[in-house]
């Protein structure tokens, strides 16, 4: 069968229908060029290895590759991809086959008949609607991959924040051991002058109860480390009994603040803004199809087949049929309109939550530099009222032998320093926290265990 020249100046057409390109979007928010800070040290795209702790390195690897939530977000990249090729199929002929057969019976003739054909049909993308929904499937699909690379941030800066809960934890038991020691001998100090007549009964009492109040705290400390070791098998996706933690209780030395960069920089860096791009782009493909359903659809379809009574003479007579068929909406209750004005809005809130993104982003950036300055200055301080209240327990325990002040200025310095020893751990583990927050907030993506598809659409 030839194809008349019409029909043939149809199909050139279809090769080169509209299509709706995909724009770049402006930044819709005026932002600082620089940050507070400028920073020294070379961010490295795996975060983690800045802390040069090879225990958090095993742990962060495993989580990668094992932690459940981060397969499921691969997941729902595979059910977006799928999406994608779903919405790219209209741009492709359809072409099915039929067979049949029947059987005729009467009072004085049975007889057969056999048939076979094929249909092809395609719609003529005049307008660019199917490709703007593969374009906006695409960039969706692009979207949901950002949100895989950022849960993978967010699994590694878990991890790291509650490894070093776990240390800090650690850390504290052992200087409430030490507290306790020390409260012990205080107890023995005062009860051997209770006997010489020269303490209270209510001193003896007083000390007992400061004693069993550390020990009180030494139950909830171990009750903490079980729970962060809990919590650290679940994120590496083991059950909390099926994970073995190396005993390590001693911090990491932070190394220089890592180099922040122009916030330009974060927008090209950063999952969760790359994921707000996409999807501003995604929002303005929609409204292009949704544009395009309301002019004319233009069909072809093209069949051929044949039927015979035997299958021997079954392909030797053929009939092949094209056409064409022209759709124009006329009176829809305005559904299409309607549907064009649902897209619109939905673009400009695409829009303004990427804009919320941009500034949220800038902010845990700056928060999280400012929180680490007034940190370390904090960690300083308390370093030295640890050591005033050291020197100032060794005068007031002196005097208190010698009968100078009475017990409870002694108790009061004991408790004070205690406090500061505790708080000082918590305020250097906070500092860390810090660090950590800010290269969860300067993070970029990061090639992620082979079990993950490589994903590359720059």
């Amino acid at each position: 069968m030839k194809l008349n020249n019409i029909t043939l100046s149809l199909l050139l057409i279809v090769s080169s229908g509209c299509s709706v390109d995909v724009k770049e979007v402006p930044t819709p928010v005026a932002l600082d060029k620089t940050f507070s800070i400028a920073g020294s040290e070379d961010l490295k795209s795996q975060w983690w290895l800045a802390f040069n702790d090879e225990a958090l390195n095993q742990l962060i690897d495993t989580a990668l590759r094992d932690n459940f939530s981060l397969k499921a977000a691969f997941n729902r990249v595979e059910q977006a991809r799928a999406t994608a090729r779903k919405s790219g199929a209209d741009l492709v002929p359809s072409i099915n086959g039929t067979f049949e057969t029947s059987r005729k019976i009467t009072d004085k003739l049975e007889s057969d008949s056999f048939s076979l054909g094929l249909l092809a049909s395609y719609e003529i993308d005049l307008w660019g609607r199917i490709r703007a929904n593969l374009h906006a499937a695409e960039l969706e699909t692009y979207a949901i991959e950002e949100d895989l690379h950022a849960a993978a941030i967010s699994l590694s800066a878990d991890i790291a924040t509650t490894w070093y809960r776990l240390i800090e934890q650690r850390k504290q038991l052992l200087l409430l051991n030490q507290q306790i020691k020390t409260n012990q001998d205080l107890a023995g100090i005062v009860e051997a002058r209770f006997r010489a007549t020269i303490a209270t009964a209510a001193d003896v009492f007083q000390q007992r109860q400061v004693l069993e109040g550390v020990v009180g705290d030494k139950e909830t400390v171990l009750a903490t480390i079980n729970v962060l070791e809990h919590q650290l098998a679940v994120l590496s996706g083991k059950a909390p009994k099926q994970i073995k933690l190396l005993e390590i209780s001693a911090f990491p030395d932070l190394a220089p603040v890592p180099k922040t960069g122009l916030s330009a920089d974060l927008i090209k860096r950063r999952p969760d803004l790359r994921k707000a791009y996409f999807s501003v782009q995604a929002a303005d493909q929609r409204i292009g199809a949704a544009i395009a359903d309301r002019f004319p659809k233009l069909s072809l379809s093209a069949g051929i087949n044949t039927s015979s009574p035997d299958l021997q003479s079954l392909f030797n007579n053929w009939l092949a049929t094209l056409a064409g068929n022209l759709v124009m909406p006329i009176i829809d209750g305005s559904r299409r309109l309607s549907e064009v004005e649902r897209v619109e809005a939905k673009a400009r809130e695409s829009l303004n939550t990427y804009a919320t993104a941009l500034l949220t982003a800038t902010r845990e950036v700056e928060d999280a530099l400012v929180q680490e300055y007034r940190q370390q200055n904090l960690v300083s301080s308390l370093a030295k009222q640890v050591l005033l209240s050291q020197q100032a327990n060794e005068q007031i325990t002196l005097r208190y032998r010698h009968g100078a002040i009475d017990f409870l200025r002694v108790l009061s310095i004991y408790l004070t320093q205690q406090g500061l020893e505790r708080s000082h751990l918590r305020a250097e583990r906070e500092l860390i926290e810090f660090r950590i927050n800010l290269h969860r907030a300067l993070a970029g993506s990061f090639q992620l265990p082979p079990s993950f598809s490589k994903i590359d659409h720059d």
